[in-house]
């Protein structure tokens, strides 16, 4: 019997039954049904993702892609039509947009603070704005630059083919970039080539973050907050993630920003308050005025506390896909988005956010063989990333008080 492939299903039978012992046989009708041929029973080696490995090679000649699947509590192999082939990349464009994107940011890091007047003549105004601005421009690209490269060399090394980072211009913005990203051009083989990629990321950017965090805490200084809001002058102050507010502490021996009074509740529960609303304000206290690359120390926190959110294609719902399964992370994301959206009341751009993870977030990166389970090494990992989710976030990015 033919399979809708020029070989007898025979061929592709005694392929598969070098690994799995099957129970029984449908065959697929594509376009229809996407599959080409099931195989049910129970895979014939304890080292799945070796077994996964072999039968690739043993079917690239005929062009074919096994899939490995539950059904119905039974192991099951797919046989799909085609190989992937990812088409390359044009660096040309990720170039451009770097390029971009670093004179952007150069950009932001000069006028950040900025009071005196620039010179009237164009190359001497130039020289200071890259005098200015180069502190916190290579201190921020350096964060997203070590984010993007962790996926990049990972997914490298794990043979998948991811292009090169993209990175976003935005002048004239608090950052002067939207941040950078990568694309996966196929699917992962399995969960652990999933979780390697996604939290290569996260952690390779945090590893620059926190120096670069330090050094900007002890080139900034405390500066006494106003006494009393001003009608015309917006207060802004940047929110607070726990690794934030331990690392201020660690640099300046105080919780920060410092108010004249805890209240009649006492420090925890001001704190906790604080913390999760931005509010109250602390008029007349004591806080850091970040210097530039203090708030691009800052940035790198706030950016990975974003990216470790667990829904969807960010790295953190990556992270809950390969712990708990897709249906578990699925349950979860009603309560991710609920979140979102009472914090949206506190800062408004986390309706943003929510309205963006609803519409992309409810889809995930569907490994190829999704029989072979995480370690315990990398269990151990998944968890470390949703425990640095806890200490990144940031409840209140941006405070504002007129």
């Amino acid at each position: 019997m033919e399979v809708g492939f020029p070989y007898p299903s025979e061929v592709l039978e005694a392929v598969v039954r070098r690994i799995f012992r099957i129970e029984d046989v449908t065959f697929g009708e594509p376009p229809k049904q996407p599959y080409l041929v099931r195989y049910r029973g129970q895979l014939l080696v304890e080292d799945s993702a070796a077994a996964y490995d072999q039968l690739v090679q043993a079917l690239r000649p005929y062009r074919i892609t096994p899939l490995f699947r539950w059904d119905e509590g039974r192991h099951a192999i797919f046989l799909v039509p085609g190989v992937p082939q990812p088409k390359p990349g044009n660096a040309m464009v990720n170039l451009v947009l770097f390029v971009l994107t670093l004179l952007s940011v150069l950009l932001t890091g000069a006028l950040y603070g900025m009071e005196q007047e620039l010179p009237g003549d164009p190359l001497q105004a130039a020289l200071v704005l890259i005098q200015r601005g180069w502190p916190f421009a290579v201190s921020l690209i350096a964060i997203l630059g070590a984010h993007e490269f962790g996926h990049y060399l990972v997914g490298r090394y794990h043979g998948v083919h991811v292009t090169l980072p993209y990175f976003i211009p935005l002048p004239f913005s608090p950052f002067g970039t939207m941040g950078a990203f990568i694309n996966m051009k196929e699917q992962p083989k399995n969960r652990r080539v999933l979780l390697d990629i996604g939290l290569a990321g996260p952690l390779s950017g945090l590893i620059v973050a926190i120096p670069v965090l330090y050094l900007g805490l002890k080139l900034s200084s405390l500066n006494p907050l106003p006494a009393v809001p001003s009608q015309d002058l917006l207060l802004s102050m940047e929110g607070n993630s726990i690794l934030y507010l331990l690392m201020k502490f660690l640099v300046f021996g105080q919780l920060l920003p410092a108010p004249i009074s805890y209240g009649t509740g006492g420090p925890l529960a001001y704190w906790i308050r604080y913390y999760l609303t931005g509010q109250p304000f602390p008029f007349g206290g004591l806080d850091v005025l970040l210097g530039p690359v203090a708030w691009a120390g800052w940035a790198g926190i706030l950016v990975t506390g974003l990216n470790l959110i667990p829904a969807g294609q960010l790295d953190g719902g990556h992270m809950l896909y390969v712990l708990f399964g897709r249906k578990t992370a699925r349950r979860i994301l009603p309560f991710i988005l609920a979140l979102l959206v009472g914090l949206g009341f506190f800062w408004s751009g986390w309706w943003l956010w929510a309205a963006l993870i609803f519409l992309l977030g409810r889809t995930y990166a569907e490994p190829l063989d999704q029989i072979t389970p995480l370690d315990s090494k990398r269990k151990i990992l998944a968890v470390l990333a949703l425990i640095l989710f806890l200490l990144t976030f940031t409840p209140v990015p941006l405070i504002l008080v007129q």
